[in-house]
Order: structure tokens, then sequence, then C-alpha cells
């Protein structure tokens, strides 16, 4: 096994090189896997296809924990197969996403910096097996991760055995760029020692006793690609928004120039938003993340920023070569750390993140929904929203004011499912405007939102529903309880929010 002398610096492993289908019937029955994978990268490739091909000829269910969602269509072929019992905590597959919302798979929705604690203290199943994708494995036996950390460290801590997936894809230039640090079992567990967002506090491996080391399969096979979408006419109305009221804030001495650092969450519209930043003013910016995405190295390429820490890369197809063939010249700017650490309250608090996360509809008072379509039907999860909004400097939600060509508003009266309520909230943007929430009343933040946020063809009504709540009923928070989920029940039987609509 001379030929992989480079990447298998402890030879004696050497003989643990097997096929995938050999290594995948290490996992049992009612097993509880810890994969690695966080948004699309660094996820197992080949091990996952053979225990999904099991599933379809033996009983074989497991309980599937990550650390975001996978790609290569691997949630979505779980699925199909019946291989999954239960999974946690994110994932965006259209597949896996019939399946959980049809209740074949039980879905547990989780913060993700709290899935490696309630692993850690008991609450979740212990991890029997971890699967993590590596580019190389050191003279201790050391696994380097590839294009993600996710919850790899916290698996293999845990695991009776580990299985690693080498992907010669991955470039070994990788390795230097990680930064593993997990903390200590509570109580009595020592501060995270970490002050700025590109400080180093652990090891640039996972550390991995060599003989807990059961199987290594050698893959070749590069990360799917990001499918975010490129900007558009709203998207840069929204982050023209932004940018203003960051220029405030800077002109008040709220801010620097290089103001704080950015998280940016996953998709097309944070993407895109944080992208509108290169025609801004602003210099020498950081970024403090979970994904890092083709916006990030397009701020790294026009210099606008000059640092970025996250958990993985995200990245479209032209974006991920040109990176990997730059790796070097990025090398010194970028670490990826465990999402424990990346989306970490301590840490988040302490940095004073700018946090951008992308809303799927909020209501007059500030609540966001980020998950659940019409209250009932999941999309894709959590993520870390929740983690930055709740311990940000500036907790940002950003969104499109209508979709599907008008016939959704994404303003609404009431959300009927809440994920980040509105003492986390501090601002909302859509391409209509910016409401600026900060240290105002309910009544005060649901004026503001409609007249800055809500969409000219449902700004009346709204204002209607808003006069007529606080004349009739008043209250702190003023709500047509007979009315306030009137719009998406128009929806579910029209098509339409504001169709058959028998009161306005």
């Amino acid at each position: 096994m001379s030929q992989y002398a480079d990447r298998i610096r402890l030879k004696s492993l050497c003989e643990k090189i097997t096929t995938a289908k050999e290594a995948a019937k290490l996992i049992k029955n009612c097993n509880t896997v810890g994969m690695s994978g966080f948004t699309r990268a660094g996820e197992a490739k080949q091990v996952p296809l053979e225990l999904a091909e099991r599933a379809r000829h033996e009983e074989l269910k497991i309980t599937l924990i990550t650390g975001a969602s996978l790609g290569n269509d691997m949630d979505g072929l779980m699925a199909e197969t019946g291989l999954l019992a239960r999974r946690l905590p994110y994932q965006s597959d259209a597949v896996m996403r019939k399946a959980l919302n049809n209740g074949e798979v039980m879905y547990i929705d989780q913060h993700l910096s709290d899935t490696a604690e309630q692993l850690r203290s008991g609450s979740l199943p212990k991890v029997n097996v971890a699967i993590i994708e590596a580019c190389a494995i050191t003279e201790s036996g050391g696994i380097v991760p590839t294009t993600s950390t996710g919850n790899s460290a916290s698996f293999v801590a845990q695991a009776d055995i580990v299985i690693v997936e080498l992907n010669l894809a991955h470039s070994a230039a990788l390795e230097g760029m990680h930064d593993i640090y997990l903390p200590a079992k509570r109580p009595n567990r020592e501060p995270i020692l970490m002050t700025n967002g590109q400080d180093r506090i652990g090891t640039s491996y996972i550390p991995c006793d060599p003989s807990r080391i059961a199987a290594i399969v050698i893959t070749d096979q590069e990360d799917s690609y990001s499918v975010v979408q490129p900007g558009d006419e709203g998207t840069e109305a929204i982050a023209d928004h932004l940018i203003a009221f960051l220029e405030m804030e800077v002109e008040c001495g709220n801010l620097t120039p290089s103001l704080l650092p950015l998280q940016a969450g996953v998709g097309t519209i944070a993407n895109a938003v944080m992208s509108g930043l290169k025609k801004s003013h602003f210099s020498g910016l950081t970024m403090y993340s979970e994904v890092l995405q083709d916006s990030t190295f397009e701020l790294l390429d026009a210099c606008k920023m000059v640092s970025a820490s996250g958990c993985s890369f995200t990245l479209s197809e032209r974006m991920y070569h040109h990176v990997m063939e730059n790796l070097d010249r990025y090398k010194d700017k970028l670490v990826l750390r465990p999402q424990e650490i990346s989306n970490h309250p301590e840490a988040i608090r302490r940095l004073g993140t700018i946090s951008i996360n992308t809303a799927l509809e909020f209501d007059i008072y500030g609540n966001v929904n980020s998950t659940h379509v019409n209250g009932t039907h999941m999309m894709n999860g959590l993520g870390g929203s929740g983690d930055f909004a709740r311990n940000a400097h500036l907790a940002i939600f950003v969104t499109k004011s209508v979709a599907k060509n008008g016939a959704i508003s994404s303003v609404v009266p009431m959300v009927p499912h809440v994920d980040h309520n509105e003492h986390d909230v501090d601002i909302l943007i859509t391409e209509q405007g910016l409401a600026d929430l900060r240290g105002l009343a309910p009544r005060e933040r649901a004026q503001l939102i409609i007249d800055k946020c809500v969409h000219p063809d449902y700004r009346p009504v709204m204002q209607d529903y808003f006069d007529r709540a606080c004349v009739s009923v008043g209250g702190q928070t003023p709500h047509l309880l007979e009315e306030s989920f009137s719009w998406h029940v128009n929806m579910r039987k029209s098509g339409h929010m504001l169709r058959k609509q028998s009161s306005w």
C-alpha cells in the first residue's frame, strides 16, 4: 500500500484498508451512526451507498446523525431505501423531506450547536459507529478532515469503532486548515479561549486511538456543488438596504468600517446579500460563520475580507475549483472548526457577530419561521440560525416580500410556526425596505414592518388587520385570533393567500 504512504502516515493502519461493502457490514441493525458532512461538503461517499443497498435486502434501520445536510443525493437515497429510522439535526433533500413529512423518518430539528452537547451529556443515544471522510491520517492515527468538520470530532470521541473514508479527490493541502477543539464535560468547564475569529485553540486533526479505526475505505469523489442561484434585482435591493443601514451604524459610531465578524446562513438570498458587500465602502471585513459560501471567497478576492472562520465549504462548481486550485493563497486566511465551536453561544456573544439569515416568513411583530411551510411541512431545518440570532450583536433576517409570483406574502399577521421569537430578532429586510426593531414595543414594531417590509399588494390588507386588532382586541400584542392564520388557510385551499377572504 505504498501508494497511500503520504496519506496514511501510520503504516500499521494500511492493514485496515478494505472495500466499502466490507466496511458497511460493521454497522448493525438499530445502530446510531455519526457521519461526517455539513451542507453538502465532506460527507462519506461510499459506505452510505452500501448501507442503503443492504437496506433493500435485509432488516436494517439506523439513527443517522451528521453535522448538517449531505451531498451527492445521499440523504434521499438512504430515505428511499428505508435505511433511516431517525435523522438529525438537519437535511435539505427533497426525497428525505417527503419521508419526514409523511412520518416515515422521525426527524429531530436541532440548533446545530446542541447536537454535540447532547451526545456528550447522554441526552441522545450513544454513537456506535463513526464514518468520517478524511484527506489524511497522521502518524498518531489522527484523522484530518476534508471540506467540513461538522460534528465529526464528537462522533470519533464517542464511537465504539471508526470507519475512515480516505478521499483522494480532496487535496492533501487541506491539512493545517482545521482547528479541532472540543469542550470538556460539565460542570467546571474551562472557557473557550478565543477572542479573535482566527485564533487557533486545538489541533489540526481529530485525535483518534488507532485501535478504534476498524476500516479504511479509499475513495476518489468530489463533493457535490452548491445549488445557490445568482443574485437578482430583489436580492440586490436587500443588499442595498443592508449596506445603507450598516453605513449609518458606522456613521453613528456604533461600528467601525471593518464592522464586526459576519455570519451568513446557507442559501441563495443570504449568499447574494453577502456578495453585495463587494460594492460597499467597508474594508478589513472578517467572518465567523458556519458555512463559507461563494460570497466569502468573492469578498476575499476583492480584498474586502481578510479572514474567515467556519465549519464547512459550500461552493458552486466554479468556485470549488477556484478555491482548490488556490488553497495556498487562502490557507492562512481560513479556519475550519467543529460546528460546536463555530456555532457556540459563548464565542458568538464574545466576538459580536453580525448575523444574516434567511426567513421563510415573519410576522408583524418580528417572529420568524425558518422551517415549516404553512406551519406543518418541514423544508430543511433550523440549522445554525438560532445559535447566531440569540447571541449576535445584530440578528438580521432577510427574505423577499412575496413568493410564488405574489401568491404568498412572506410577511404575515402571525407565523404558524416560530423558530426565532421576537426577542431574538433585531433587523428584518425585504426588497421593500428595512425595519430596525431594536428598542421598539410590539405595536411600534408592527407598524414599522408594515410600512417597510410588506409588499404593496398586501400592505393595505395587513394595515386593516392591524388597525382592527388594535381597536377591537387591544392588548400588548394585538391579534384577531379568528383571522390570524386565515392567509395560510387561503393558501392551502386556493393557492393564494388573499383569495376567498370572507371578512376582508
